[in-house]
């Protein structure tokens, strides 16, 4: 019996990461042989570092080695406001702009009745707890603009807003940048919704 190179089981491996198909893994792996064995043995320790160490924050489910995570720590932050995502890296992707100084929520997931992802299944009891107790004015929605998404967002607008709570969903719309011709029907139709006075 045949078994696989330890080339050939890299790139079985690395196929298994999002976007990766044969040529790029195939490519990568190549990349990983030509290293020298010091850098490539970092990787593979950060690999390793990563899950054993990380885990979710216990307030907002971000990804932290501490029980707290850096942005929940942080006394600067405004308090009064929490944006919620469907996952940690959209929350890395919003921390990069610099333009968010609030809090955030992560519920690591969205409602999909037709996966089987129902309320419990996600992270909406947290959120509803720091929105009773944390003194939360308002809560902004930034789930992805799919199905679940606004399953998610329509869901969690009729959980927050009889408490009181000011509830506001990001603006989506035509790319800065680019041409109206070329965006699609959904596209336009929520930059038509999100429109605002000039």
């Amino acid at each position: 019996m045949n078994s696989k190179s330890s080339f050939d089981r890299l790139i079985e491996e690395l196929k298994r990461l999002p976007g990766i198909g044969q040529k790029t893994a195939q490519r990568l792996a190549f990349f990983l042989l030509k290293m020298p064995p010091d850098e490539a043995k970092g990787i593979a320790g950060a690999i390793i570092d990563v899950k054993d160490k990380s885990r979710f924050c216990s307030v907002c489910n971000n990804i932290t080695e501490e029980d707290l995570c850096r942005i929940c720590r942080d006394v600067n932050r405004d308090r009064t406001k929490v944006l919620v995502v469907e996952e940690p890296g959209t929350l890395y992707t919003i921390e990069r702009t610099r333009g968010y100084k609030g809090l955030y929520h992560v519920m690591l997931g969205a409602l999909s009745p037709l996966d089987g992802i129902g309320p419990d299944d996600i992270k909406i009891n947290g959120l509803i707890s720091r929105v009773e107790n944390d003194g939360i004015k308002e809560v902004i929605l930034a789930m992805d603009p799919d199905m679940a998404g606004e399953a998610t967002a329509m869901y969690l607008t009729r959980l927050i807003k009889p408490m009181g709570v000011y509830v506001t969903r990001i603006a989506y719309g035509i790319p800065v940048g680019s041409d109206i011709e070329y965006a699609d029907e959904v596209t336009l139709v929520k930059s038509l919704e999100g429109r605002r006075e000039v």
